[in-house]
């Protein structure tokens, strides 16, 4: 039985507390927040936990086995450090922390420490981002050609992290799972409409190696939920809508044609076709995705495996969110990604 600590009981902790609690061979040992009356609904909804309002209490309580850390971003860090630091296995709540030089610290330490570290990119373990997966790897799309991303809503404001890294860091995720290949350079721009505040509105456009380019529209200050993603390719292409109920996922077999003039003389003369074919909404695992998370975290402690949203897919996410916001104070000056480069050289 891996008993397992929560830091952090406010908008995400009681869903990974739930989850946590409901599944096979784990134990909630304890929770932690700062609010007594956070705390409360714990104790009311789950008698059995321990709750404190101190963390050091829970990370150095030598009975804990690991810890579930769902905090602002900015307190990431610290508290995934000291849990390693104490000989707990950590699952932070995305992103992973602050910068790239925060996440190497703590990629080296947990493999010192043979430690389990994963990060809580919930969406790559939806039955939908799976499913996407499943489609690219069989080849039958055909070749990548974009990622178009729109994620906007009407709040939640973050005090220490702008909208990237509260929403677009979702495709970021979705993109390091189901594409086979990484950006090289970023270019961002928004702006804030709050006095003090970070920027509230952004666009991010990520550049590739090859014919390959992704665009994700980020949005706190939206009339309406909106979470729709397309993918473009040569042989067919995805509409993913999160918000969709039974056909989250749609296949269709459209897109264009290219044929070479017949005159040699002017092969830059091309005439384009249209291609119209049947779409085709592929059935989706329902299972919840933090449900299967959650188990995915358990079984690679009992294990010692390497998790699929472990240290390194953070690393590459805060790479890129790092970068973004770096491109973003430069009013969209591309910025050029470092690791995912030397990770595609290597």
């Amino acid at each position: 039985m891996i008993r397992i600590g929560v830091i952090g009981y406010g908008y995400w902790g009681p869903n990974l507390v739930r989850n946590c609690f409901e599944a096979a061979g784990a134990e909630v040992a304890s929770v932690s927040d700062l609010r007594a009356d956070r705390l409360a609904l714990v104790g009311s909804r789950y008698p059995t936990i321990k709750t404190t309002q101190n963390f050091r209490e829970l990370i150095e309580d030598p009975s804990i086995d690991a810890v579930a850390i769902a905090t602002p971003v900015s307190t990431h860090y610290e508290l995934a450090l000291r849990a390693l630091q104490e000989g707990k296995h950590v699952l932070v709540e995305k992103p992973l922390a602050s910068n790239t030089d925060q996440v190497q610290h703590l990629i080296d330490l947990a493999q010192k420490r043979n430690r389990v570290l994963m990060v809580d990119h919930t969406f790559v373990y939806t039955g939908a981002v799976r499913k996407i997966r499943e489609l690219v790897d069989s080849g039958n799309l055909g070749e990548i050609y974009y990622y178009d991303s729109v994620r906007v809503n009407l709040g939640l404001f973050q005090h220490d992290v702008n909208v990237l890294w509260d929403l677009a860091v979702h495709d970021l995720s979705i993109m390091d799972y189901v594409l086979p290949f990484r950006p090289c350079a970023v270019s961002a721009t928004g702006l804030s409409h709050v006095p003090g505040g970070t920027e509230n509105i952004a666009y991010l456009t990520l550049f590739f190696e090859g014919s390959q380019i992704a665009h994700i529209h980020s949005n706190w200050l939206a009339p309406v939920k909106l979470r729709r993603t397309l993918i473009g390719a040569s042989r067919k292409m995805i509409v993913y809508d999160d918000l969709e109920q039974s056909e989250k996922i749609k296949v269709y077999d459209k897109g264009i044609t290219l044929n070479n003039h017949q005159n040699p003389e002017k092969l830059y003369q091309m005439l384009v076709g249209y291609r119209t074919g049947d779409m085709l909404a592929p059935q989706v695992d329902g299972t919840e995705a933090l449900r299967r998370e959650i188990d995915h975290f358990l079984r690679c402690i009992e294990q010692q495996e390497e998790p699929v949203t472990g240290g390194g897919a953070g690393l590459r996410v805060v790479e890129i969110l790092q970068a973004a916001s770096q491109s973003m104070a430069q009013r969209g000056r591309p910025v050029e990604l470092r690791l995912t480069t030397l990770e595609a050289t290597a």
